[in-house]
This record gives structure tokens, sequence and C-alpha cells, in this order.
């Protein structure tokens, strides 16, 4: 798999260098009107510097089977500003920058940045075509099967393009949890390792057992065979956790909150006022009296569903959607339960099925944003029936509302959304939330939103 990797990132260099030169003279011919005609050597050569030179920083060019499509694309728009700082800089302290006017700069980074994620998504679908076909796959040893094995074995089968096949896992008994081969017991590993064709390998064994870890660890490195960790680190989900070092001594730091900061509290409702406004200005403006018209034409019962939800710090807040059940709906069952949206839900209206399949259902809440009791990203608001039936049985369940919650969120974007049928897919999405609430970054927000709109047009089956 090395070799092919290495392939890939010298196709990726290549392509690059193409697209550098296909920006330039685009720009040209749009803003001075020339074409093949006056080639700035010093300009494309400076540019290309520069472009490699910002991916020491951006790591663009780091393989990302693992990652969504929607982190690829927030890293090349970080590389692209950072290119375009530097080379406006550059420009500037040559004085060049007479040369090349600011109408020119801006639309060869435009130009760019749209080549680069198209050629990126290009080489993704390339490399999730041979995955299909079984090439490209690294084969992987588990090594222990705590909790934390076993979902890696669920993430790596129902995303292929993370492009893992796990051939067993070691233990000193065997565990019929796991869903994958036994090959024995941890004194097996050297010979597995010397027998079998295997390119990582993950441990997962109890953090307590240290010294299990570091022998697993040093055949690992006798055999020149690379290592993860999957640390089970679930009893410490109440605040941001990230590792770093004091001396040689790996320390997990059990931090503030990113969000419990002011300035970043001030970007994150800067960046809700300026996007929800952008959306009442540019789509809401017209698509809100057209699914209006339309709920009023097929159906009995108002245009926009109200419902009571719990924000932050369990405040309670007003909810606004899309009608799309019948005016008649109940959110109660007969048991007193929360009587969730189900697959073919009769309660469901025709238009309803539509806006909620596209999420056009949850538009109005841009408005909640705009009046800060939501934001863009966050932990889904629940309905109060649903966190008080959840509280009692999820763990951490009322961690997530130490931030706002939001129109979309790491949850729904991996697959948590619509019905919840059993505890372990509730605690799956709170999983999901506080992983977000504790990493939170400006970033993560944009390939939350970016991954929401790849979803809307591809279509999610738990979306009825």
């Amino acid at each position: 798999m090395k070799k092919q990797q290495q392939f890939l990132r010298n196709v990726s260099y290549v392509l690059d260098i193409i697209i550098i030169l296909i920006a330039y003279i685009l720009a040209k011919k749009i803003i001075l009107s020339i074409g093949l005609q006056g080639f700035n050597y010093n300009f494309l050569l400076l540019s290309i510097v520069l472009w490699f030179s910002m991916s020491f920083f951006s790591k663009i060019y780091i393989e990302k089977r693992s990652n969504k499509f929607s982190e690829e694309m927030v890293q090349i728009i970080y590389h692209s500003i950072l290119f375009v700082v530097s080379l406006t800089s550059l420009l500037f302290f040559l004085n060049l920058n007479h040369k090349f006017p600011s109408k020119f700069i801006i639309v060869y980074i435009n130009i760019l940045a749209l080549l680069a994620i198209l050629t990126k998504y290009g080489i993704r679908k390339r490399v999730h075509a041979n995955l299909n076909k079984g090439i490209f796959y690294d084969y992987v040893l588990l090594v222990g099967s705590t909790k934390a094995a076993d979902n890696f074995l669920q993430a790596v089968r129902k995303y292929y393009y993370y492009g893992y096949k796990c051939i067993g896992y070691l233990d000193e008994q065997k565990k019929q949890s796991l869903d994958t081969d036994y090959l024995g017991s941890l004194e097996s590993l050297s010979s597995i390792l010397r027998s079998k064709n295997i390119d990582e390998v993950f441990i997962a064994l109890p953090t307590n057992e240290n010294q299990k870890i570091q022998n697993c660890i040093a055949i690992c490195d006798q055999n020149k065979i690379k290592v993860r960790i999957l640390p089970n680190l679930a009893e410490i989900t109440s605040g941001s956790v990230y590792i770093n070092n004091i001396g040689l001594l790996p320390v997990v730091n059990v931090g503030d909150l990113p969000l419990d900061k002011t300035e970043n509290r001030l970007l994150k409702r800067g960046f809700d006022i300026f996007f929800s406004i952008l959306f009442f200005l540019l789509i809401g403006i017209w698509i809100f009296p057209l699914i209006g018209f339309i709920i009023k034409l097929t159906s009995k019962g108002p245009v926009f569903f109200k419902q009571e939800r719990w924000g932050i710090n369990n405040k309670k807040i007003i909810c606004y959607k899309f009608r799309s059940m019948i005016k008649e709906s109940s959110d109660i069952d007969e048991e007193g339960r929360y009587n969730q949206a189900q697959k073919d839900d009769p309660r469901i209206t025709l238009i309803g099925k539509i806006l909620r399949k596209t999420n056009m259902d949850e538009l109005p809440q841009f408005w909640n944003v705009l009046i800060g009791n939501m934001s863009v990203v966050g932990p889904r608001p629940h309905p109060t029936q649903l966190n008080l039936e959840s509280m009692e049985t999820v763990d951490n369940y009322m961690l997530r509302h130490k931030v706002i919650p939001g129109i979309t969120g790491l949850a729904q974007v991996n697959g948590c959304r619509g019905e919840t049928r059993t505890t372990e897919d509730m605690q799956r999405r709170v999983n999901f939330d506080l992983y977000y609430i504790q990493r939170w970054n400006f970033w993560l927000d944009l390939q939350i939103i970016i991954q929401t709109v790849i979803n809307i047009f591809r279509g999610d089956q738990n979306a009825y």
C-alpha cells in the first residue's frame, strides 16, 4: 500500500503544477484579456514554490482516506488562504504587486482553489473505485478486544473508503462480542507479523495494561510495522481531551472547553449572524414563500411548526420548522412516550417527505440562529419529552447542553439523525455531540456545513 500512496502523492504534485498553470492562463485571459502571450515565468515559479511550501502547514498532501471530503475541502480552503497571503506579501516586498492587480489575484486564487478541490475529488473517487475492487487496502491486525476495538471494526466496515481490512485480533482469550477472527494470545504477535501480510497494527488494550502495550509496540518496531493505539477515553468525556508531553512522558489533559473562551464564542456568534443573514437574503427571501404556498396547497394547517426543545444549560426554547406532518399528529404516543418519526410514518405529508429528506423542513431554524438561541452548527436540540426519557438511560446525556444547539451537527453528518430506536443509537449520537463540544474549532464548523450540503444532494437513508 505504501507504493500506491506514494504514487498518488506524486500524481497530486503533478496535477497541482498543472492547475497552477491553468489558473494563471484563465485569470490572465479573464482580467487582462491575455492568453498564452505575456507569460511571467517568475510569477509561475513563485506560485509553485509557495503552493508546495504552504503544504508543510496545511498538510494537504498527507494521506486522507479516513477523512470525509468536506474535511479535505476545508483543508484546501485553509491552504489557499495561506497561499494567497504569502503570495501577495512576497509580491509587495519584491515590488511586483503593480504587475498583478487585486482583481487578477482574486480570480487566480478562486480558480486555483476550485481546480484543487475538483482534482482532489477526482483522485478520491479513483481511490474509492479501487477500494471497491479490493485494491489499495491496508491489512490490519487488532491487539485487544475492548469497546474501542469493536467501534473500530464497525467503522471500517461501514465506511469502506477508510481502506482497512482487519484480518483478526489477538487477546488472552476469545471474545464473542468481537466480530472478526480470533488469532490467538498476545504471545502470537511476533509469529503472526512474520507469517502474514500486515500493514498496520491497532492496539486496543485497556489503558491500565501499560506493560503489554509497550511489549506489543516493541515487537511491531522490530518487524517495522506501523502501530496505532485505540485509546478508551470514554471515562473522561466531561472536558476537552488533548495529549502533550512532559519530558518523555505523554500526558492526557482534561482542560476547559473551547467555547468557554470569550473570543471563541464571539467568533462563533459572529459567523452565525453573518451566515443566517446571508441565508435570508440569498435563499430565504424566495424559498420560504414557495414552500409555504405548497404546504398550504397540499394540507390543512399552519405553515410553520413550533416545538418546545432544550437549549444551552437546559433552557427551554421554541424551535421553528416547516410543518411536515398532518395537523392532527401528536408528539406523544398512547403510552406517554415521545412519538418519533418513523420510516413510512403515516403522519408525514407528501411534501413533508420531500422536506424531511432534503432537510429543508429545518430552514426556519435560521430564525432561531438569528435571535441567538440556536447556532448553525451544534448538537441538535431534542424535544422535552425525549430529553426526559434519555437523561436517565444515556451516559453523559446532559453534557450536550453545555453549548448552544445547532441546525446541523457532527452527529447528523455521521449518520446519527432521524429515529433513535435504541439506547445505543442515542448514546452514539451523544458521543458525537460530546466530541464536537470538546474539540470545537471554526474549521470543524465549516467542515460540518460543507458535509451537510453534500448530504442534502447525496441523500440520507435515515432522513424520513
